[in-house]
């Protein structure tokens, strides 16, 4: 394949390090680094002396933080979107994110060709290449863990060490990490095993359990339509809030997950999470949702939240489909103001306290104490109409 000039979505780790000089060898044609900053803990100008030193004709860093929650995190988790019931999709909700800029970036600078760092095993390779396609079909795509040998970490480590390139992956510790506002994952190397337990040294968002304060933390979040726009009654910006929202769950050891997921390429896959933060703003959008929600809209809203999810997961994210289900979801949510109040305590996180102007609970009709809007005897006949196939069924057989 000929190409002019290429842009890479570039990390500064392992792969991205290696395949920025492994495309100029192997294309001939100047490299555009791009690098995404979607919140995660980088000394952004040694990325872009990194990416300098290694040969890229620029290196582009975008700022996309607010991006990022506001037009991506936030959509998702007012459908609250989780994928096989336990993933909060951090780094599947990143990557059509970075692939947007991506494609917008490769057309300013006149690039007809895009890369990315993932492998032909796993997720990222469809999440990427599918958001290409969608926004512009005309660029061509390289895929260099399709096309070179070298198809292990190792040989990977080899040959930034025969190129002189510095990376933070090591053999004696060689579990890859993505990270990013909404999570930090781990996976491969000693992981891959999935008998062995995490290194406790590995986590870098949240407290052990065991460590966190012995007495709780309580939070307020309040919500508008099914955003979240203030913590304990200060307004924030999407980022900030969740920035806020990371470090309250991280003290308290909220939001590790350990499990084994399924790949859309059909692979199972072992991978860690800290999702501190997105755990913490979960449970509170759901408890929300408890008093201002119609119990037949929340029926027919939770029986499409694992297709939903699924679509994010699978890299599908600007799709007819998507676009279809995120309007449902909105519409979902139009009720969905009010606050929400939790008790964080060691790695748990509890719902105490609800309150909202749109509430649907009402006390007078709850109440175990005598009331005047509610006719006990009505029951009586709810009950026979919906016992009455049960009934025939029951005459039936005998």
């Amino acid at each position: 394949m000929t190409v002019n000039k290429i842009v890479l979505a570039y990390s500064g780790g392992l792969d991205t390090s290696v395949i920025l000089k492994w495309l100029q060898e192997n294309y001939q044609c100047p490299v555009v680094a791009f690098a995404a900053d979607l919140g995660q803990a980088e000394d952004w100008n040694a990325v872009r002396e990194k990416g300098m030193a290694t040969g890229a004709e620029k290196v582009v860093i975008a700022d996309l933080k607010e991006t990022f929650v506001k037009d991506f995190i936030f959509p998702a988790f007012r459908a609250n979107a989780i994928y096989e019931g336990s993933y909060l999709l951090g780094t599947s909700l990143a990557r059509p994110l970075i692939a947007r800029e991506q494609v917008r970036l490769a057309e300013a600078e006149n690039a007809d060709a895009v890369s990315h760092g993932a492998t032909g095993k796993g997720n990222d390779q469809v999440r990427f290449e599918l958001t290409y396609i969608a926004l512009n079909p005309h660029l061509k795509i390289i895929a260099p863990w399709r096309e070179w040998d070298l198809n292990s970490r190792t040989r990977l480590l080899s040959y930034a060490e025969e190129h002189n390139i510095p990376v933070p992956v090591t053999k004696e510790k060689p579990y890859s990490s993505d990270d990013n506002l909404l999570h930090i994952s781990f996976e491969g190397g000693i992981l891959e095993d999935p008998w062995n337990e995490p290194d406790p040294a590995m986590f870098k968002m949240t407290k052990s359990p065991e460590d966190a304060p012995d007495s709780p933390s309580y939070v307020e979040l309040d919500f508008v339509q099914g955003n979240p726009v203030a913590i304990n009654g200060q307004a924030l910006s999407p980022a900030d809030l969740f920035a806020e929202l990371n470090r309250l769950g991280g003290e308290n050891g909220i939001g590790r997950l350990d499990m084994v997921e399924n790949r859309f390429v059909g692979m199972k896959s072992r991978g860690v999470y800290e999702t501190p933060g997105g755990t913490v703003l979960r449970a509170a959008h759901r408890d929300l949702e408890t008093i201002t929600m119609d119990r037949e809209v929340m029926r027919i809203r939770d029986s499409l939240v694992g297709r939903y999810s699924e679509l994010i997961y699978n890299g599908f994210w600007f799709s007819p489909e998507m676009r279809l289900l995120q309007k449902t979801m909105d519409d979902t949510q139009a009720t969905v103001s009010g606050t929400a109040r939790l008790k964080l305590y060691k790695g748990n996180c509890m719902p105490v306290g609800r309150k909202s102007d749109q509430s649907l609970y009402q006390e007078s009709f709850a109440t175990f104490e005598e009331d005047e809007v509610y006719n006990q005897a009505d029951a009586e006949g709810f009950i026979k109409l919906n016992a009455l196939r049960l009934k025939i069924d029951a005459l039936k057989k005998k």
